[in-house]
Order: structure tokens, then C-alpha cells, then sequence
């Protein structure tokens, strides 16, 4: 008996003619399924990433340092829960950081980057880690 259950076997896919295996087709229909799916994880991630992002405040403020290596210092002392961004200028000694303030409020950043041994307009840097900074960091304190 014949059901025509083989994959050699041709199925018209439009009015042009254009003929495919069943298997081609079921292939096509697989693949069609896992773009759908992934399709929708990624709208679905966006739509979260984005909620996310109203949720942040920006602030600005002075922190000491001199140099490429203080910029990695003050910004990695805020690679925690919380900051999105945080970005030091060597040049004008400002610290641009996005954060979420429902999960760390600016008075934590200042203790976080003072805690590395840096100066912020709000708080001294700890004198310990200020003191075991690179020669090329230290700078004059107030």
C-alpha cells in the first residue's frame, strides 16, 4: 500500500509549479518554528530590557584620580547590582553613572568608590586603600 508517506515523493508548493520533497517541507516548517520561537525571545528580552532601563537615574560628580589606571579602579568599584554604566573622565575628573536607585542609592556609590581609596566631592577615600594606590594614582588630598 502506498500513502505517499516517502520523502521522494513531490508536493506542489504554489502555483508556479514549484515542486518539494515532504521532507524539504517538513524541514521548512521546523525551521520556520524555531524562527518564530526565537523571534519571540528576543522581543520578549527587548521589551524587558527596556523596562528595565526606565528605571534608572543618571548622576555626575567629581572623583580625584590622574590617570588610565584610576579610571579602571573607580569604575570597576562599581561593577555591582544596581549600576548600569559608570564612566570616569580623566580629563574633567567627572564620574557619569546610570544605577537603579531602587537597588543602590548615591550615597552607596561615593562610599563604594571611597572605598577603593578614591576622593569624591561628597566623601574622602579610605586612607588604607588610598596608600596602597600606584604612585601614578596618588594625588594631592584635601
Amino acid at each position: 500500500m502506498d500513502f505517499g508517506l516517502f520523502s521522494n515523493q513531490k508536493v506542489s508548493a504554489n502555483s508556479h509549479n514549484i515542486s518539494y520533497s515532504k521532507k524539504t517541507l517538513k524541514k521548512m516548517k521546523s525551521i520556520f518554528k524555531i524562527f518564530s520561537i526565537v523571534t519571540i525571545m528576543m522581543l520578549t528580552i527587548a521589551s524587558c530590557t527596556d523596562a528595565q532601563s526606565k528605571n534608572t537615574t543618571k548622576t555626575k560628580f567629581k572623583v580625584l584620580g590622574n590617570c588610565e589606571m584610576c579610571k579602571k579602579t573607580i569604575e570597576t568599584s562599581l561593577s555591582v547590582k544596581g549600576v548600569k554604566t559608570a564612566d570616569w573622565n580623566v580629563d574633567t575628573k567627572i564620574i557619569e553613572i546610570v544605577y537603579q536607585p531602587d537597588k543602590i542609592s548615591e550615597e552607596k556609590l561615593h562610599d563604594l568608590i571611597s572605598a577603593s581609596g578614591y576622593d569624591t566631592d561628597k566623601k574622602k577615600g579610605d586612607d588604607k586603600a588610598y596608600s596602597e594606590l600606584p604612585g601614578c594614582c596618588q594625588y594631592t588630598r584635601k
